[in-house]
């Protein structure tokens, strides 16, 4: 099976604070593959790197054959990512909710 995404070494640190330290896996072509833990245990963070809306302090990670330190729009272009709470404007009409969404998440400083 070919290898679609692969986290080498990945961590995030704020100043002295480490939310993630050095968290490294594979995940094949057709795997389902879950990120389990207690609260603070780094999931999100990790996640937000593979989705280029963090960059990583150091390591790296490979989402079919692209970087997300070095290649983020091309990484975005191959990704969706379903958060868990999803942030809807009332003052916004469907389509502006979606348009504004799509802006944010695929195209930084779109808007």
């Amino acid at each position: 099976m070919d290898t679609i995404v692969e986290a080498r070494d990945l961590a995030k640190h704020y100043g002295d604070v480490i939310t993630v330290k050095g968290v490294s896996f594979e995940i094949k072509r057709g795997e389902i593959f879950s990120l389990l833990g207690p609260n603070g245990a780094g999931k999100t963070t990790t996640i937000s790197m593979l989705s280029t809306l963090y960059t990583p302090t150091r390591g790296d990670a490979i989402i079919a054959g692209h970087s997300v330190a070095r290649e983020p729009m091309a990484v975005r272009r191959i990704i969706g990512v379903v958060p868990q709470e999803l942030a809807l404007y009332e003052d916004l009409a469907a389509r502006e909710n979606l348009a504004s969404g799509g802006k944010c998440t695929a195209y930084p400083g779109a808007l």
